[in-house]
C-alpha cells in the first residue's frame, strides 16, 4: 500500500475527475477509480442524446483514464438507490410546489454515502472527487471553503456534508482554476478531453426539459391541471395556464401570457392551481425562513451572526443576519433580494467558509 494512503475517487470521465485521480496517483496515492451510474437515459424519454456522467462513452472515458494510469476501475449500479431518493424527490417537491435542487439531495444522501460504502469494502482511507471546492481542519472542526477560481466554486452543492464525510474526503482541484487543470489535462496526453464541453443539466434530464420530464413521469399531469390560473397579486384573474408544477419563483420568460408588461411569477398555491403574477419588485422580499439546517462551520451559533447568504448556486450573495430558533434559520437581509423560491439550498458564508445551509422554507417580508 502506498505511504500515502489507498484513495477512491469518483470519476465522471470529465476533465476534473480525471485531473483529480491523475494527480493524487502522481503525487503516490495508491487510486481505485469508480464510476457510478445513477440514471439510465433510455427511460428518461428525452430527445437529447445520451450525454454526462452516465454515458457509455463517459464510463468509457474514465475507464481508459485508469489503463493509462495503471490503476483499477469500478462501475457501480446506483440507479435504484438514485431513483428513490433524488428523483421521487424532485417530483414531489415539483408538486408541491417548489423548486428542487437535486444534485444536492443526491450529494448529501447518494453520492457520499454510495462512495464511503465502496471505500469501505475496497479498503479504502479516503474518497475524492472533482468538485472546485477546499476542506480544511481547525478548531475540531472539518471546514468547507470555496474553491480558489471563484466562476467554478462549487461549496454551494457540498453545504449538507456532515463532519463524517468531510473527514474522509479530498479536493484536489480546489486550489486550482480551470485553465491550470485543462493544462494539467493536456500534459497527461487528455487534449480532447481538455477541450471538452461542460454539461449544466440535471443528469437525469439530459435535454434540460423538467416539464417534459414531469409530464413523462406522471401519468395524465398535464391533463389534471390544464384549467390553471393566473391571478396578479391583488387576486385579479389574468388568464389561464397548463399547471403549477411548470412554473418557478422569479419566471418571467416563458409564462405563455402576454400582459404588456414584464411580469413574474410571486407565487405558487398547488391546492388551487395558481400561479400568482408581479411586477419586478413583487418579487423581492428582504427575509426568508430555512429548515433542515446542517451546520459545517459554527455548530454553536445559535445567537446570530452577520453572514453572505446565497439563495440559488449563481446568486453572488447578500449580506444577511442569521438566527437559529426552533431548529430553523431565521434571515433578514439587509437589503431586498429577488426571487427566493421554497425548495432552494440557502446557504451561508464567512468570508469564503461555509457556515452551513439548509432548503428554503419561505420567504417573507418585513418592515
Amino acid at each position: 500500500m502506498s505511504k500515502h494512503g489507498r484513495v477512491l475517487v469518483a470519476m465522471s470521465g470529465g476533465i476534473d475527475s480525471t485531473v483529480t485521480a491523475a494527480m493524487l496517483h502522481e503525487q503516490g496515492y495508491e487510486v481505485v477509480g469508480i464510476t457510478m451510474k445513477t440514471w439510465d437515459y433510455a427511460t428518461s424519454g428525452g430527445s437529447k442524446k445520451e450525454t454526462g456522467c452516465c454515458s457509455l462513452d463517459s464510463i468509457n472515458d474514465a475507464r481508459a483514464v485508469a489503463v493509462d494510469f495503471g490503476f483499477h476501475h469500478f462501475i457501480v449500479d446506483i440507479r435504484d438507490e438514485f431513483g428513490d431518493w433524488v428523483i421521487d424527490n424532485f417530483v414531489e417537491e415539483y408538486l408541491a410546489g417548489r423548486t428542487p435542487n437535486p444534485c444536492i439531495l443526491c450529494n448529501t444522501h447518494i453520492k457520499w454515502a454510495a462512495l464511503l460504502r465502496r471505500a469501505d469494502a475496497l479498503n479504502c482511507e479516503f474518497i475524492a472527487t472533482g468538485h472546485y471546492a477546499q476542506k480544511r481542519f481547525e478548531n475540531s472542526r472539518y471546514i468547507i471553503s470555496k474553491g480558489i477560481d471563484e466562476l467554478k466554486d462549487q461549496s454551494y452543492v457540498l453545504w449538507g456534508l456532515n463532519q463524517q464525510n468531510l473527514a474522509r474526503t479530498m479536493f484536489p482541484v480546489g486550489g486550482f482554476r480551470k485553465p491550470e487543470i485543462r493544462k494539467m489535462a493536456e500534459e497527461w496526453g487528455y487534449k480532447e478531453l481538455a477541450q471538452k464541453s461542460e454539461s449544466y443539466e440535471i443528469c437525469f434530464i439530459p435535454d434540460n426539459d423538467y416539464r417534459g420530464f414531469l409530464k413523462r413521469k406522471i401519468d395524465g399531469l398535464e391533463e389534471r391541471l390544464r384549467n390553471g390560473v393566473f391571478v396578479s397579486v391583488t387576486g385579479q384573474v389574468l388568464g389561464q395556464h397548463d399547471g403549477y408544477p411548470f412554473f418557478t419563483i422569479g419566471q418571467r420568460k416563458g409564462l405563455g401570457i402576454a400582459l404588456g408588461k414584464p411580469m413574474y411569477v410571486v407565487k405558487i398555491i398547488p391546492e388551487t392551481n395558481t400561479v400568482v403574477l408581479g411586477e419586478e419588485e413583487d418579487v423581492k422580499s428582504n427575509g426568508m425562513v430555512v429548515k433542515n439546517i446542517n451546520m459545517v462551520k459554527y455548530p454553536d451559533a445559535f445567537n446570530g451572526m452577520e453572514t453572505m447568504t446565497k439563495i440559488r448556486a449563481h446568486h453572488a450573495g447578500a449580506p444577511a443576519y442569521i438566527k437559529q430558533e426552533n431548529g430553523k434559520m431565521h434571515v433578514q437581509f439587509h437589503e431586498r433580494v429577488d426571487a427566493i423560491a421554497p425548495g432552494q439550498s440557502a446557504v451561508f458564508y464567512d468570508g469564503n467558509d461555509v457556515i452551513g445551509g439548509g432548503h428554503i422554507e419561505t420567504g417573507f417580508e418585513t418592515a
